[in-house]
Formats: structure tokens, C-alpha cells, sequence
């Protein structure tokens, strides 16, 4: 049992006891067993922080059903490693040497030193994010609907959103709310610092703690922190731009909207195919352009060591880095000063080529089955399930049985990643001494 087989085996047996509870009929809100395809894409969507769903969440499920439903995506969110291993130390396990390296790789961690209390800080600073969304939305939801289910919309939406799943009790998701500046503020806020990652945010938080105190001494951002939050934003402000000029003339979405209801609605958007599922405008109703935008935002994701799905921000920069070196005639890539081991670039390459097989496979599968759906919808669809985004064009629930499993396997393989998987399932590699002749063939 190699580390990479628990992680998945684990996100396996979480979703499994997902769908056992979302059967029952305390989960439903008529009171009756639950259609064990529902429970199954439900669990799993949650568990794998996606938010794609075949039922309407408010109506479908009881309130205990919802309250499984985020306790699924909190455990999917922490990761099943992240999750299992915090508990076993609050019971008073030791922690071990196969913890601290299964949670390296659960992380995506470049060391193991102080692996307990990285987690300890992950847990509190989930918490941290999630009661002070939760109390900021309060503005939002208790005015329209009181204190008592204004609290609970203010937990769930804090929850999804901090780990990028997208679900909502209400029928038309956020669409009510798309003129709401406070929360065009919040939820994305959520969104974007639940996906740039836990050491990103380690390293700003030290950086205000030291500017705050006033000590002399200068904090050096790491690398990762550099590409991260550089890449983030240059990939908010193009897609917002974007989204905005493709959708400008579309009176379905923001064509009939006023200056500042465009401007909230396009970044929402823009925000939100970074792998969560909100959205403040019908996504059935964009034109292609935008879609096919969505589509690449969706398959970059967000960044390593967050709730994000995705190739990540990092793998991208780390593909354009090498492009630039081999227009520039240079034979090593660079970022910000930095030689980017070739290591690095191979898995860079093994995760973008893995995950583009993936995608295209599935793709492939549902458009045999499902000839009645357009094939921008079907591969916007399966994107969006590898990415664990959740953002449907509304055809999610009249798909075949068969495209429903296929969306389910294209949900677990963007959590657990492709990489792992394949780890998982060969076991681990053995190294090898053997060194080959080179040789040169034609490229491009």
C-alpha cells in the first residue's frame, strides 16, 4: 500500500460512505430513498470540491442531506490525507515518518519539516477564512431572508466557496445577486485564496506580520509565492477584459445589464472557472467565445496546495517559461531569476499531456453516447468536471447514465490528479542506473 494508493483509495472510500448517507431518506426532502446515480454524482462532486449537480440542492436534499453535503466538501477541501491525519493527531497519534510523506505529496510540499504543525496552521486557517466569510455574508443573505436561514446561506456559500466547490440552495445559484457589489467581493475573495494555496498565503501572512512589527529585515518570497500571485492576477484581469468584450453585446447575459452590473458580472465569471461553481449570470446562455475562455481558465485552474483543480498556475509557467528559452536560443528556462530544475519540467509536461489525454478521452466517450448535445457543451462539461469546477451549461442532468459515470471518473481524476493516479495504479517507480546514448530527431 504505497502512499499514493491510500490518498486515492481513501477519496474512494470518503465518497463511498458520501453516497451510502446521501441514499437515505433523511437526505431527501421527500423522505424517500435517494436514486443511488444522484447520491453517487452528488458525493462525489462534493468530495472532489466540484459543485456539479444533477438535482436542484435546495429543493432536492433535506437540511441534514445539505449538511452532509458540506461536511463532504470540508473533508474534500482539507484533502483526505490533510483530514484523516488532523483527526488521528487530535486523538493523540504520533505522528510519523509516513504521515509527514504522505502529506507532502497530499500538499505538494517540497520538504517534510514541520509537516505537523503546517497542518495544524491549515486547519486554523480554514477555519479562519471560513467563519469571517461566513460573517461577512451576513449583510448579504439576512436582509432577504432572515436571521435564521440568512445564517445558514452565509455558512454554506462561505464553505463552498473557500473550498472552491460552487454549491448553492438557491435554484438559479448566485444569479439574484449579480448586481450585489458586497458579495462580488467576498465570494470571489474566497474563491482566490482558496485556490492560490496555503503557502502563498503562509508567506503573505508572515510578510504583513514583519512590515506590521516593523523589523528590519526583509522577508524573501519564494519562488512559488512569485509565480503563484503573478499568474493569478495577470489571469484575473485578462479573463474579466475578455469575458466583458465577449459578452458585451449578448443581451441573454450582460447585454441587458447597467455599467456596474457588467463590470461585477464579468469578473465573477472570470473568478469563478479558476475550479469553483458559482455564477452570477446563465452560463447556457454565453456565446461561444466565452465558453471556449472558460474552457482554458478551467483547464489552467488554480495554484498548488489549495482546494483548486486544474494543471495549476506553476505547470503553466513553467510550459511558457520553457517557450521562451527555446524562441530566446537559451537551453536552460528561467523564472524570476531562477533555473527551473529539468525535473520540474518534466513533470510539468507529464501533468498538461496526462490531463489533456484525459480530458479528450471523456470528451470523446460522452459525445459517442450523448449524440443529441453539442459538442462545445460536452467538452465544456467534462472540463469542468476534470477541472472541479462545477459550471454546467444546464445539460448535466439530462445526460445518459453512462455520461453521468464518465463525468463522475473525469471529477475524481482532477482531485486526486492524473499524476497520482497513475502512481497509484502502476506503484511506485524503481530507479535505475542505466544511462543512454542521445540522439537527435525533428521537433515541431
Amino acid at each position: 500500500m504505497t502512499v499514493s494508493r491510500t490518498i486515492c483509495l481513501g477519496f474512494l472510500a470518503v465518497i463511498a460512505i458520501g453516497t451510502f448517507l446521501l441514499m437515505l431518506p433523511f437526505s431527501t426532502s421527500s423522505g424517500n430513498w435517494n436514486d443511488f446515480i444522484v447520491a453517487l454524482f452528488t458525493s462525489t462532486s462534493a468530495v472532489c470540491v466540484t459543485g456539479h449537480i444533477v438535482v436542484d440542492t435546495g429543493i432536492y436534499f433535506s437540511t441534514t442531506g445539505q449538511v452532509i453535503l458540506l461536511a463532504l466538501v470540508q473533508i474534500g477541501g482539507l484533502g483526505y490525507m490533510t483530514a484523516t491525519t488532523f483527526l488521528l493527531l487530535l486523538l493523540g497519534r504520533r505522528f510519523g515518518l509516513r504521515d509527514k510523506i504522505a502529506l507532502q505529496q497530499a500538499l505538494d510540499r517540497p520538504g517534510m519539516q514541520g509537516a505537523a504543525q503546517v497542518l495544524r496552521s491549515i486547519v486554523a486557517l480554514t477555519l479562519i477564512f471560513e467563519l469571517t466569510g461566513a460573517f461577512l455574508l451576513l449583510a448579504v443573505f439576512v436582509p432577504d431572508h432572515g436571521w435564521s436561514k440568512g445564517l445558514w446561506l452565509s455558512i454554506f456559500h462561505s464553505i463552498t466557496a473557500w473550498n472552491n466547490a460552487g454549491f448553492s440552495p438557491f435554484k438559479d445559484n448566485l444569479i439574484g445577486y449579480q448586481s450585489s457589489v458586497l458579495l462580488n467581493i467576498i465570494i470571489p475573495a474566497l474563491i482566490i485564496f482558496g485556490g492560490i494555496g496555503y503557502e502563498v498565503i503562509f508567506e503573505l501572512f508572515l510578510w504583513l506580520r514583519d512590515r506590521l512589527s516593523r523589523k528590519p529585515e526583509k522577508i524573501v518570497f519564494s519562488l512559488n509565492f512569485k509565480v503563484a500571485t503573478s499568474t493569478t492576477v495577470i489571469l484575473l484581469v485578462i479573463s474579466t477584459i475578455a469575458i466583458f468584450f465577449t459578452e458585451l453585446g449578448n443581451p441573454a447575459t450582460l447585454g441587458a445589464m447597467d455599467l456596474k452590473t457588467k463590470i461585477l458580472a464579468a469578473w465573477f465569471q472570470a473568478v469563478t472557472p479558476r475550479t469553483v461553481g458559482f455564477n452570477t449570470v446563465d452560463i447556457g446562455r454565453m456565446t461561444t467565445a466565452s465558453l471556449f475562455i472558460m474552457i482554458v481558465l478551467m483547464f489552467i485552474g488554480g495554484s498548488p496546495g489549495g482546494t483548486a483543480g486544474g494543471i495549476k498556475t506553476t505547470t503553466l509557467r513553467v510550459l511558457t517559461s520553457c517557450t521562451r528559452a527555446i524562441l530566446q536560443g537559451k537551453e536552460e528556462a528561467t523564472l524570476y531569476e531562477r533555473q527551473i530544475p529539468v525535473s520540474l519540467i518534466l513533470k510539468a509536461v507529464g501533468v498538461s499531456v496526462g490531463s489533456l489525454a484525459a480530458v479528450m478521452i471523456m470528451t470523446t466517450l460522452i459525445a459517442i453516447t450523448d449524440t443529441h448535445v453539442e459538442f462545445i457543451q460536452i467538452l465544456f462539461e467534462v472540463m469542468s468536471g476534470f477541472g472541479t469546477v462545477g459550471l454546467s451549461t444546464g445539460i448535466t442532468a439530462g445526460l445518459s447514465t453512462f455520461a453521468k459515470l464518465v463525468l463522475v471518473a473525469s471529477m475524481y481524476i482532477g482531485r486526486v490528479g492524473v499524476l497520482l493516479l497513475i502512481g497509484a495504479i502502476l506503484g511506485d517507480p524503481n530507479p535505475s542506473t542505466i544511462r543512454y546514448p542521445e540522439e537527435n530527431l525533428l521537433v515541431g
